[in-house]
């Protein structure tokens, strides 16, 4: 497989969309910010395919010929995610059929039902001409296949096709009966053509409520793969006439809808884009690159993020001088190999007209954008090829799991509060914040790789996870787990015999009852050396079976019962976090986990700074960054050493101003 030569530098270019004579600005614009790759005919469908049996090269040969003489990286688009209007006038069927039972027509994109035989025969014939035709160029180093996969079909194909892929699981009616207990409210099945799917003309109550979460969850799985066997669909059909370069489609970060570690096994190298609005918090926006990272366990492709604003948020606040670069930096410190730009020219009209780009509605390169771009530009150019491939070791992993995300959000109750990412992301912003590396990793992952394996609402236990995590622990692995764990299979039926279900032997604790408190309402904690904290959204009323008691209830009807426990279990120990302690409380609880596992931070000294490091060939790479707003003394630590980005070398009297960055190579600390 075919592998980058640099950091690809550059982004989405439409020069479809402007005249000729501006193609050669372009260039030279590219040249003076040190742009180096373009993401090409991402949306071109409608023009390369005017009709049914037409097609048309000669644009796409000019631009594509223009990109290769400059000797750009061509990140080649297959033009999938939206389609021709010609395609719906003829073939209506084509169209999707949304949650509340209404078949679109023809607009947006994403817009066709993913297990149309129309539209699968249509598009997989157009990447075969686009592979035929581009795939033995030098300068393609990605295919970029559809853009960002979204959504969900309800439609009759999509029915019949549900049908098929239960019968696949399932096997018998019998079996699909039980798994999602249809005898509750008398809705047992007879035959296959009675299953209806779980939309708001059926099961579903709302968009994320359902009567019947086992059909609903299913359902999820079913749409993850339809799309999935549309981009496996278009991976081969270019792998037809192009055996070596890499293939990927961007994804979304935690996005909902689509299992990406099931994804990733499927893609040559994972691609994503980063769009963080004004007030996501620094340690989301890592979370998401490391998660990104996690799911192939390799370095990934930034494949857009905005020079300066987005246009489709609710508050699209331009980036601040040097918060680009800053960004990007912490991009490439959590993994990335690329630094693409969705746009490299602002478009004249349409939805994203005012959504940021390399060369502004001005068309020159007088403007604060365009120098901060090229600023970086030159930096990554000089950086070289030192980084590709780089590794990010971690001794801490956090378990995410797209099972768990869509049942636990489908749960009855406890607490409509009780959000899936929200509870990944509190334990990860403590590790962020104390610069100790973690991997997102799947629930089928290799857990003897990590000291300590984090799994909040680990909800639903699904077949072989309780034998996996009983070995790790045994073996001397330390699991963080809590409240909603180990509830239910992967049919969201309840594990029998008291809470945590499988886990409860491991954590050495039974959960009688589960206590939800509303927004206005608290309870107390108080550790064993008296310290109180207050506690919020759940509480597990807990009875200890061989664990020891952390901290107990200071208050409600079960005051003085444990709230957070620990087990020792073989060469190991499980922590349980029986409620939702406010930030300093869950930081006390972690900050006796990291002792009692020798987990250590890349720096012993505290500070603001984020602090990330990649390794390759034996040479260790330490990137700086000061995400605040305030003006920070460095770590004595890295006293004496130089920043391989500007040549300056850094005393102990260096401070970082907001946004200020350092990249430093050392043998060790």
């Amino acid at each position: 497989m075919k592998k980058f030569r640099r950091i690809l530098y550059g982004g989405d270019y439409n020069p479809n969309q402007w005249p000729r004579e501006i193609w050669d600005e372009d260039i030279r614009l590219f040249r003076k910010a040190g742009i180096n790759s373009a993401t090409i005919n991402v949306f071109s469908w409608a023009k390369i395919q005017p009709s049914e049996h037409e097609y048309y090269f000669d644009e796409l040969d000019e631009i594509v010929e223009m990109l290769s003489r400059e000797k750009f990286d061509i990140v080649m688009g297959t033009s999938t995610a939206a389609m021709p209007a010609w395609m719906y006038k003829k073939y209506p069927e084509i169209a999707r059929t949304d949650y509340k039972g209404r078949r679109h027509k023809f607009g947006q994109r994403h817009n066709s039902c993913p297990n149309s035989l129309v539209y699968q025969k249509f598009a997989k014939r157009l990447v075969e001409k686009l592979a035929e035709r581009y795939g033995s160029n030098e300068h393609v180093t990605c295919w970029h296949v559809n853009n960002e996969y979204s959504g969900d079909c309800y439609c009759e194909n999509c029915e019949k096709a549900f049908r098929v892929w239960l019968k696949d699981k399932y096997k018998t009616i019998e079996a699909l009966n039980k798994a999602w207990n249809l005898e509750f409210w008398g809705h047992t099945i007879y035959d296959w053509d009675e299953i209806v799917l779980p939309n708001e003309l059926s099961e579903g109550l709302e968009n994320d409520k359902t009567a019947f979460a086992g059909i609903s969850i299913d359902y999820r799985r079913f749409n993850s793969d339809s799309l999935l066997n549309n981009f496996k669909m278009e991976r081969d059909a270019i792998r037809k006439y192009d055996p070596d370069t890499l293939i990927t489609t961007n994804l979304m970060g935690t996005y909902k809808n689509l299992d990406y570690f099931k994804w990733a096994k499927e893609m040559d190298i994972v691609s994503w884009d980063n769009y963080p609005s004004y007030d996501t918090p620094w340690s989301m926006v890592a979370m998401n690159h490391d998660l990104m990272r996690g799911l192939k366990g390799q370095p990934f492709m930034l494949m857009e993020q905005t020079p300066s604003q987005q246009n489709w948020q609710p508050y699209n606040s331009l980036k601040k001088p040097g918060l680009m670069r800053a960004q990007s930096y912490q991009t490439v410190a959590h993994g990335a190999d690329t630094i693409q730009f969705f746009q490299l020219r602002r478009s004249v009209g349409a939805c994203e007209k005012f959504h940021g780009a390399v060369i502004e509605h001005v068309g020159t390169e007088n403007t604060r954008v365009f120098r901060e771009v090229a600023e970086l530009g030159e930096e990554l150019h000089n950086l070289g090829d030192q980084l590709l491939g780089a590794d990010n070791p971690a001794q801490v992993g956090i378990i995410f799991d797209w099972d768990n995300y869509w049942a636990l959000e489908y749960t009855s109750g406890p607490n409509k509060d009780l959000k899936y990412v929200d509870q990944i992301h509190q334990y990860y912003r403590y590790f962020y914040e104390k610069n100790i590396p973690v991997d997102m990793i799947p629930v089928d992952g290799d857990f003897s790789k990590y000291k300590v394996v984090v799994a909040p609402v680990l909800y639903m236990i699904k077949d072989g996870m309780q034998e996996a995590l009983e070995n790790y622990v045994e073996n001397g692995g330390v699991l963080v787990t809590g409240f909603m764990s180990g509830l239910v299979d992967q049919s969201d039926n309840v594990h029998l015999g008291g809470y945590p279900g499988p886990l409860r032997k491991l954590a050495g604790i039974w959960v009688e009852e589960i206590d939800a408190l509303a927004p206005e309402q608290s309870n107390n904690i108080r550790f064993t050396d008296g310290m109180e904290y207050d506690c919020h959204l759940l509480c597990d009323i807990i009875h200890l079976e061989g664990a020891e008691s952390l901290a107990d209830y200071s208050s409600n009807f079960y005051a003085n019962s444990p709230a957070v426990t620990k087990n020792s279990f073989g060469q190991g120990a499980v922590y349980y976090v029986g409620t939702q302690p406010e930030q300093k409380a869950l930081e006390k609880i972690l900050d006796q986990v990291t002792v009692y596992s020798n987990v250590k931070p890349l720096i012993d000294i505290e500070t603001k700074l984020e602090i990330v490091r990649r390794t390759v060939s034996d040479k260790n790479y330490y990137f700086i960054l000061n995400l605040t707003n305030e003006t920070l003394s460095i770590p004595q630590v890295f006293a004496d050493k130089v920043d391989i980005l500007t040549g300056n070398k850094l005393t102990s009297q260096t401070t970082f101003a907001p946004y200020d960055v350092a990249l430093l190579c050392v043998d060790s600390l």
